[in-house]
């Protein structure tokens, strides 16, 4: 049982009271943040008396004071007449309460109007900006929006908005604030693994992109590919693992996002949920693909414009608590002090010694749990890429030349909001001490908090704007994929063979409608299931990871087979799923006891661990033991034959992108790169950051420069991934930019054949 949960002493701070920051002023403000249980040392409940009294449970204690001294002796007496005295009510009465027991317990930081209209507003408002904008390519630049260009973009989208998109589409609720929880847990091992752990996934992926313009260029789906290689039963086998895929992450986008936008501004949890993924229905059925990463730019180029403010912030500002690297160093190393009385706190909330990290340091790359995670992370972020059918969509989408240079570039950028953004907003809540519970941390409250407390209000607005960008876009890219998959490999593969190029793009608006309600309908059974952000983002692996292996042979090795590559992706399901639940027998239950299979037990680590790990190397094993058996030695260049285009040609893209030895290059250039900074990122950097510290005595845990030198390369690579993802592909569209100015200013339309 926790009492006292904080008690800090600031000189001229920003202190808070409830979710509002007080302005500065010259007194000293000492402030308390209590957490009752239901019942008090002596057993006695006193939730009850403290309803009966008009008081809620959760508070704030605040009391402004003159000096130091005083600030002494107030927690002295506070504390004494606190713990023997709990039902007393007359130190209440002389001092100024505010109940509050979570960080976000209190009254939200902005209003319940403020979510709705984020939510909706900025929804309809991106909707008629990307449709207008769809409306003017088409008028002064000639885009016809035929089935094919609806799911395929034309296929000759440049390097610098691909990035932007890869960007967008894997900037998940989950990137701006799992990434961050884990800061808070481990420290910067958290976010670095998570950054690196899922940058790797998007580097190499670029292989599987140049093979399909290699072999199949005429592909709109990746279980077209499979069919066509493969036949139908792994066809339906690996339709069920794309769509499984696309329900996770958009789960993820659901459970995320509305748990902050409840957070911040009181919003109904179920019509956050519901109405989320209804903003991007429009502006998605208007244009297709190339709507979609016209707002992923738009999206993107917002979310770094935030990030580098708040990167700012915490770095190089003015805060009392942060604001420089050495502030952030000493805050760290003052709540994770040996010295530390934490007897009061709340056993969810950090204090003292971090478990399991060298030293108990947040600062060290030495942490049990950091390396736990980060392994679950590589291998369950596989599956959120090679089975999802959106990042085989941007793929097609790209010119040959430009999805490599696209996919390494996107995966270099989006490295830096989990490494930058999560590791300073993570760090910068533990280092502030902010009574931030672990209830709160799971549903990814972390950024929020910090950002509150750096802005109040315009925090909330930014984070809150920031996420929405995440989620939509990403939401939009669900919803072209599903709409692909059910148009081409349900509609037209099982239900009209001769389906049309009018009648495809007709399914695809439907199923692009469909899927947005399905989301809305997903986020209230989620809800009432009781999942958090963090158990659906640590088990994903464990249900599609199985399918990777067999998706990554399905264009780089000739001899897999049909019959490996479905008993690959079944068997590891299934022997994931049951090592997840037998390992969760040995986990610790609510009660401290063994044997029960719950949430609490499933979401531990170890079970994680295991069952992620079981379902991509089972699959792995069976998959290449049973395709040596009996090799299909598959000619990969009769793909090309074995996809058709529906009623439309491949628009001429020269024969320099065609080319098969350009193609060949393009292909070892992008393994070389791909593999080489995957190496660099999980084993060669780990590596060079274990012997930090070793020249201060402490081997393991950075030094005051060490940490310098980590936020100097944040801030670096932050400012410059903000100015690639933004400028390049302005840069790269001048050309159509340019005839849309033009247009606008002479009246001029597209002539065909201009």
């Amino acid at each position: 049982m926790g009492l006292l949960s904080r008690s800090v002493w600031r000189s001229k701070g920003r202190a808070t009271r409830g979710n509002e920051r007080i302005p500065r002023n010259k007194e000293q403000t000492t402030r308390f943040v209590l957490r009752f249980d239901d019942r008090d040392p002596c057993g006695v409940p006193i939730r009850a008396d403290f309803s009966a009294m008009g008081m809620d449970p959760n508070f704030f204690f605040e009391k402004s004071i003159k000096s130091a001294s005083q600030t002494t002796r107030t927690l002295k007496i506070f504390s004494t007449v606190f713990l023997t005295k709990l039902t007393n009510f007359f130190i209440f009465s002389k001092t100024n309460v505010i109940f509050q027991r979570r960080f976000f317990g209190g009254s939200p930081v902005l209003s319940e109007g403020a979510g709705y209209g984020i939510v909706l507003g900025f929804g309809v408002g991106f909707s008629l900006i990307t449709t207008l904008l769809v409306y003017l390519d088409k008028r002064f630049n000639g885009t016809n929006i035929s089935s094919e260009f609806f799911n395929t973009a034309g296929r000759t989208v440049k390097t610098g908005l691909t990035a932007a998109v890869i960007v967008s589409q894997w900037t998940w609720a989950a990137t701006l604030l799992q990434s961050s929880n884990v800061a808070y847990q481990y420290g910067v091992s958290g976010p670095f693994w998570y950054a690196s752990g899922a940058t790797i996934q998007v580097l190499l992926f670029g292989i599987l992109a140049i093979q399909v313009k290699r072999y199949a260029p005429n592909a709109h789906t990746i279980c077209e590919i499979i069919d066509a290689r493969w036949g139908a039963t792994a066809h339906k086998v690996f339709l069920f693992f794309c769509f499984l895929t696309n329900i996770i992450v958009s789960s993820l986008l659901i459970l995320g996002g509305a748990a902050t936008v409840n957070a911040l501004t009181g919003m109904d949890i179920y019509a956050a949920g519901f109405l989320i993924p209804m903003g991007v229905i429009v502006y998605t059925m208007a244009g297709g693909l190339k709507a979609t990463f016209m707002a992923s730019y738009l999206h993107t180029a917002i979310i770094f414009a935030v990030l580098v403010t708040f990167l700012f912030t915490v770095y190089a500002s003015d805060d009392d608590l942060v604001g420089s690297p050495k502030k952030v160093y000493d805050a760290l190393k003052a709540v994770s002090s040996s010295e530390r009385d934490c007897t009061a706190n709340p056993t969810d909330q950090n204090c003292g010694p971090v478990k399991d990290n060298q030293g108990g340091s947040f600062l060290t790359m030495l942490s049990k749990g950091g390396i736990i995670f980060g392994i679950i992370n590589i291998v369950g972020n596989f599956g959120t890429v090679f089975v999802d059918q959106s990042y085989w969509q941007s793929a097609i989408a790209a010119k040959p030349s430009s999805s490599t240079k696209g996919y390494l570039l996107g995966g270099l950028v989006w490295f830096t909001i989990p490494f930058a953004l999560a590791t300073a907003m993570g760090l910068a809540t533990v280092a502030m001490d902010l009574p931030v519970t672990g209830d709160e941390a799971d549903d990814g409250l972390v950024p929020p908090a910090a950002a509150v407390h750096f802005f109040g209000k315009g925090g909330g607005i930014m984070i809150t704007i920031m996420l929405f960008m995440a989620i939509t876009s990403t939401g939009s890219a669900e919803q072209i994929a599903v709409s692909s998959l059910i148009a081409y490999d349900i509609y037209k593969k099982y239900i009209n063979p001769k389906a049309t190029g009018e009648q495809i793009l007709k399914v695809s608006r439907i199923a692009i409608l469909g899927f947005g309600i399905f989301m809305g309908v997903l986020s209230i059974i989620l809800f009432e299931l009781g999942l958090s952000l963090g158990f659906v983002y640590l088990m994903m692996g464990i249900f599609i990871g199985s399918a990777v292996m067999p998706v990554a042979f399905v264009l780089t090795w000739k001899d897999a087979s049909a019959n490996g590559a479905i008993a690959g992706a079944v068997v590891g399901q299934i022997c994931g799923l049951i090592t997840w639940i037998v390992c969760s027998l040995f986990e610790r239950d609510a009660n401290g006891k063994h044997g029960t299979v719950d949430l609490d037990t499933l979401g531990g680590n170890y079970p994680m661990l295991a069952g992620n790990v079981m379902a991509i190397g089972m699959s792995g094993i069976v998959c290449a033991v049973m395709s040596k058996m009996n090799p299909q030695n598959f000619d990969l260049t009769t793909l090309k034959d074995g996809i058709a285009l529906i009623d439309d040609k491949l628009p001429d893209l020269g024969d320099e992108e065609k080319d098969e030895e350009r193609l060949v290059a393009a292909l070892k250039w992008i393994t070389k790169w791909g593999v080489g900074f995957s190496v660099i990122m999980v084993i060669v950097w780990p590596c060079l950051s274990l012997p930090a510290g070793c020249g201060d005595g402490d081997c393991g845990v950075f030094s005051e420069g060490y940490f310098t030198m980590w936020v100097i390369i944040a801030l670096a690579w932050g400012l410059l991934a903000t100015v690639v993802i933004i400028v390049l592909p302005l840069y790269e569209s001048r050309e159509v930019l340019g005839n849309v100015i033009k247009g606008l200013l002479t009246g001029a339309k597209h002539e065909e054949g201009a």
